[in-house]
């Protein structure tokens, strides 16, 4: 099992990216408001119960995925200075099933990622749409910079999501359906 950890400030892509990854690899998609959206019917956003349940449905769904032998690419977001627990225990859960996780950091300038915030794209899911309100979220921490356990760093500003898709399938040796047909 491999598991693409895409990871950036809201806006910047990773649902887009990975969708384009998961039509070349047959990969899953566990996307972060799926989890958020889906204890936020119940719970606040940001309570103590709304944090723990969401960390506690990640962890089991993705080692799961794991035992069972699924490839999955999750998105998330990481704020400079976030408990690394939660992350350190998932890498521990892949790896004890065999698994591998594939770290990639997504980020673009300030001023593309206000104009993403208002795309189509972020209908549908409990997404900030509007510039003001990605402001006043980023001014609270810094979404722009890598978690400390490595990988890999796109810059997108200018990268269509296919070719961000294609540098990830690059980096980490991932076979593309195209490449398993011709075998």
């Amino acid at each position: 099992m491999r598991l693409v950890f895409i990871y950036g400030p809201p806006a910047v892509g990773k649902l887009t990216v990975a969708r384009r990854l998961a039509a070349m690899t047959g990969f899953k998609i566990f996307h972060n408001h799926a989890s958020l959206d889906f204890v936020n019917t119940v719970f606040p956003f940001g309570t103590p119960t709304f944090s723990r349940l969401v960390v506690k449905f990640r962890m089991e769904m993705l080692e799961a995925a794991a035992k069972e032998g699924i490839d999955v690419i999750f998105t998330s977001a990481y704020v400079m200075g976030d408990k690394l627990g939660p992350t350190l225990r998932l890498i521990r859960s892949i790896e004890k099933h065999g698994g591998k996780v594939c770290f990639v950091r997504l980020y673009c300038d300030r001023a593309e990622l206000m104009r993403r915030v208002r795309g189509r794209s972020r209908l549908g899911y409990n997404k900030i749409r509007a510039p003001k309100e990605l402001e006043r979220l980023l001014a609270k921490g810094d979404f722009f910079a890598a978690m400390p356990i490595g990988g890999m760093s796109i810059d997108n500003t200018d990268v269509s999501p296919g070719d961000a898709a294609r540098m990830i399938v690059r980096h980490y040796g991932i076979e593309t359906r195209r490449r398993a047909k011709a075998r």
